[in-house]
């Protein structure tokens, strides 16, 4: 073996239903051997793989291994460690449906730890269709699969969780009946982000940061996840959710609670989820009927990507031709406490915008205006940016005396990069290490997701009133609708993400922190 570290984490038996699937093949298969090769994981575990249609052990670590060979940041190169890993995976067709088959599912589990030498910890891990996470929880419980003899049990539920808050609330109670509160691990893959965990670590490790960290200081923020894709091959899921229940409800608001939060009373994760929910708790939430005026959607229209015309959203395979989905929303939100009170949050996501890019820009408040350096009232902002992907680090702008000229004053940009030259750990590793380690940190807690709905439904409902009256659009390849630059021009702001320096000849830093 390779193992780099001493594994924290106990010896544990894994079920993946949809264990033949696409995100078991892209993220969960290659972040489990890197965890592996990286001395994360225990000598003993075993993973099963539950799925519909029949396959032998062996074709199924075949499929294990194009799936790390494909995906995974670390490739095989022992293939005696290899064989010892692969030889911890097995298969077994279950009908998820079927209260009856989780028996022999009972049975599967149990041989596998006595054969490992297990003590009883069990992951669940449903990646499988939202509508199923009640079914499957139940199940569980009713095939014995989550009696607590021994050891723990951990149940992993990818998003989405619930389509409103009141069929989220409904699935809450299905689930709780098997697993409680304190056992369930959402994943919101975005707080796996190396980028976003390090949100902490730079707000609350530097008095420089938290000490402007305030609206005396800060003049407004802007939350930007931004796709170059279309809706590919997700359109009938994608057409009932829309941008909105996809990236907003759960992405765009956990950033928002990361940059916005409190420092929490200590580094426990009771504590953090605390100041995350006071955050939802007091984010402005908007009638119906001023929806209009704070949020903005929109869907593409065909245009031009890296020389190839793309085709409308109403014009993908599998997507109405009178479909008034929003494939981009932007809003101005407003966090009504101390700290924040009067600036403005304000989001952007969309697919088919021209450049990718998920990043966090804090504006400060600008210099006084018409200083004998500021004359003529032009100097830049002075911009905090947090660049969470693909490229991540920070960028840090300021203004500076520019070099050989008297009293001509130019942005300098101070740049940090987080991931040239580093491979950093993709979001599953770290979420399933933390959940294999019990660390319920970077998961989403019931309470965020029901405040979170409970901001979405009105949006929601007032945009199904007026069906498509108030749909913007935008071309393929650009930075969205005009609505959604206006929203910030008549506040006097523009958007910077995706963040380019002002001035491409100024200095730039390279990893100040060396």
């Amino acid at each position: 073996m390779t193992n780099a570290q001493s594994s924290s984490i106990e010896p544990f038996a894994m079920v993946i239903f949809g264990g033949a699937g696409d995100l078991a093949q892209r993220k969960l298969f290659p972040a489990l051997y890197t965890l592996h090769r990286s001395g994360f994981l225990p000598e003993n575990f075993s993973v099963l793989g539950v799925g519909r249609s029949p396959r032998e052990t062996k074709e199924y670590r075949q499929f294990l291994r194009k799936a790390v060979m494909q995906y995974a940041r670390i490739k095989v190169e022992d293939e005696n460690d290899w064989s010892a890993f692969a030889e911890r995976f097995d298969y077994l067709p279950v009908d998820v449906n079927d209260a009856s088959s989780y028996k022999e599912l009972a049975i599967t589990v149990a041989n596998q730890e006595k054969q490992f030498s297990l003590p009883g910890n069990r992951l669940f891990y449903l990646a499988v269709a939202p509508e199923l996470f009640g079914t499957v929880a139940e199940n569980l419980k009713a095939g014995g699969l989550t009696e607590k003899e021994n050891g723990w049990k951990r149940l992993v539920i990818e998003k989405p969780f619930g389509r409103d808050y009141q069929s989220a609330k409904s699935l809450q109670a299905q689930i709780n009946g098997s697993f409680p509160e304190d056992e369930v691990y959402r994943i919101d893959h975005y707080l796996g982000k190396e980028m976003v965990q390090n949100i902490e670590m730079l707000r609350f490790a530097n008095s420089l940061f938290e000490n402007l960290w305030n609206n005396r200081y800060i003049s407004n923020v802007q939350i930007t996840a931004a796709e170059t894709v279309g809706v590919e091959n997700r359109a009938s899921y994608y057409d009932h959710a829309g941008a909105l229940r996809d990236m907003v409800q759960n992405h765009i608001l956990q950033l928002l609670m990361m940059v916005a939060m409190e420092p929490p009373s200590r580094l426990k994760p009771e504590a953090i989820h605390d100041e995350k929910v006071k955050v939802l708790r007091s984010l402005r939430r908007y009638d119906e009927e001023d929806v209009d005026r704070y949020i903005i959607r929109g869907q593409y229209t065909g245009g031009l990507m890296d020389g190839k015309e793309v085709p409308s959203y109403v014009a993908e395979e599998n997507v109405p031709a009178d479909s008034v989905n929003e494939t981009f929303v932007a809003g101005k939100l407003y966090i009504d406490n101390f700290r924040w009170s009067g600036v403005p949050f304000y989001i952007r996501t969309g697919k088919r915008m021209d450049e990718k890019s998920t990043e966090v820009v804090i504006q400060f408040r600008d210099v006084p205006k018409n200083l004998y350096f500021n004359k003529d009232n032009d100097l830049g902002p002075n911009l905090l940016v947090i660049k969470i992907n693909p490229e991540e680090g920070l960028a840090l702008q300021i203004n500076a005396k520019k070099p050989g000229v008297a009293n001509q004053v130019v942005p300098i940009v101070m740049d940090f990069c987080n991931n040239c030259g580093v491979d950093t750990p993709e979001a599953y590793e770290s979420l399933i290490r933390d959940a294999l380690e019990g660390d319920r940190t970077f998961f989403t807690h019931w309470e965020e997701v029901s405040l979170a709905w409970k901001f979405i439904d009105p949006i929601r409902r007032a945009w199904d009133k007026d069906g498509g009256e108030n749909l913007a659009t935008y071309e393929a390849g650009s930075q969205g609708p005009k609505e959604s630059d206006a929203l910030l021009n008549r506040d006097g702001f523009q958007w910077y993400s995706p963040y380019h320096p002002m001035d491409k000849s100024v200095i730039h830093g390279q990893e100040i922190n060396e």
